[in-house]
């Protein structure tokens, strides 16, 4: 199956990278694609280094959601403020 994956704000800026399309094995969660991506370069690693807020078809989700063909997810950095 294949998801596309978006990155905003620092991490995009880290990476280098705002779009990428994965193809993934069946039942493949959003830590499958945090943990093929940090393992990617170290770059990618450091941007999802911590928490990251996770979105699948613009819903926050948890970690642990599983992912169909098609789901688009977003990563966003922690948000801070003030």
């Amino acid at each position: 199956m294949q998801v596309t994956v978006k990155t905003f704000a620092q991490t995009r800026e880290i990476t280098g990278e705002d779009n990428i399309a994965l193809n993934l094995s069946e039942n493949s969660t959003i830590e499958t694609v945090i943990s093929q991506l940090k393992a990617r370069s170290d770059k990618w690693a450091l941007a999802l280094e911590g928490s990251v807020l996770t979105a699948c078809n613009q819903e926050l989700c948890d970690p642990k959601t599983e992912l169909s063909d098609g789901d688009e997810l977003a990563l966003f950095p922690p948000v801070t403020g003030g």
